[in-house]
């Protein structure tokens, strides 16, 4: 199974310590051009719990919300 956009968008959070602006962009796209896959799900979750942790900081200003569908 290969790996989605949305899981390598979040990895490279995870790894700079970052998300982007356009990452968080491309995120919310995906989510709405294809859905929320059940493995983005996963990745989704470990990611928002990063931010709220301070593990991973957002550079985008006000809260983050994903529409998982």
């Amino acid at each position: 199974m290969s790996i989605s956009i949305i899981h390598r968008l979040v990895q490279s959070a995870f790894q700079t310590g970052y998300l982007s602006v356009e990452s968080e962009g491309l995120i919310r796209q995906m989510l709405v051009v294809r859905g929320c896959q059940s493995i983005d799900l996963s990745v989704l979750q470990d990611l928002d719990q990063a931010i709220h942790s301070g593990q991973v900081k957002r550079e985008a200003a006000g809260a983050i919300s994903f529409s998982l569908k």
